[in-house]
């Protein structure tokens, strides 16, 4: 299903922006594109983005607007390493006994690692709840534009089942028919060979019977009506079932396929061909159901 949302949230000098487009597609998959800094949260983007999506193809752009004061490198002493100096330094002074050594303070900030300079934006924890909460913004109006997509599409669903539904009960009307037709072309072959063949013969009522029974269609009828009414009980549901309808879809595809090749008659043959395109026009719009 298609849609696009658009979500945003600040931090302190930084403003979040996330935009997710979405385009159909039969199974999900996402396409990040997001600052280095972050990648260490793309597992958490991710996951959060499957819990709402389950298909289709997300192209998802995450961007970071900072100040030139929220990313300016950030003064930080590391008092563990100062600890360490100093108490090195006193112990140099006891073992070479200089009690009198000066030392100072400016010294000790410039020993290695004692002061660091710390990228805010480096911090990607620190970023994650307002990622979270533009994410969250971007995929609810997503959601609302896929979920009016998906009203159209349920219509429009229901209306091919309908015109699936009559098609069959015109299979239904005209299979008992089948074998009629057939006792009476069989006669008029004999007749027109000029074979005195009696009505009630044992062979010509085999024959008869043997053909009413390759024909007979009344099972796959009765699994393809069953069809339907699955097909009424999943829409009703708040679950995705775009997986389920490509199930159906294949399901009534098989039964129809064997009404046509054991139904020997033209008017259930032109009604397989009307059903055939219907469940066509189906798949194609199954596939973009979530």
């Amino acid at each position: 299903m298609t849609g696009y949302g658009r979500g945003a949230a600040s931090l302190v000098g930084m403003k979040v922006t996330v935009e997710i487009g979405s385009i159909n597609r039969k199974q999900s998959e996402i396409v990040l594109s997001m600052p280095r800094e972050i990648e260490p949260l793309e597992n958490q983007v991710r996951a959060l983005l499957n819990q709402s999506i389950s298909r289709g193809r997300l192209n998802v752009r995450i961007a970071i607007d900072a100040s030139k004061s929220s990313t300016a490198a950030l003064v930080r002493l590391n008092t563990n390493v100062a600890r360490q100096y100093l108490t090195e330094i006193r112990r140099l002074q006891k073992d070479l006994r200089v009690a009198d050594a000066t030392f100072s303070i400016d010294a000790l900030l410039r020993a290695p690692g004692v002061v660091e300079l710390v990228n805010p934006l480096e911090d990607a924890a620190k970023l994650w709840p307002p990622i979270e909460k533009a994410l969250k913004s971007a995929l609810q109006s997503l959601l609302k534009m896929r979920k009016a997509e998906g009203v159209a599409l349920r219509k429009d669903l229901v209306q091919r089942i309908q015109n699936i539904a009559s098609c069959t009960d015109a299979i239904a009307s005209a299979a008992p028919e089948v074998a009629k037709r057939y006792r009476e072309a069989l006669l008029s072959r004999l007749a027109a060979a000029e074979l005195d063949v009696a009505i009630d013969d044992e062979r010509l009522l085999k024959e008869i019977a043997l053909f009413a029974d390759r024909s007979d269609i009344t099972e796959e009828l009765t699994r393809l009506r069953s069809h339907f009414e699955q097909f009424h009980h999943c829409i009703k549901t708040a679950e995705p079932v775009g997986r389920t309808l490509d199930f159906l879809v294949q399901e009534m595809n098989r039964e129809v396929n064997t009404i046509g090749s054991k139904a020997n008659d033209a008017n259930i043959a032109a009604q397989v061909i009307q059903i055939k395109a219907e469940l066509e026009r189906f798949r194609e719009q199954a596939q973009n159901v979530e």
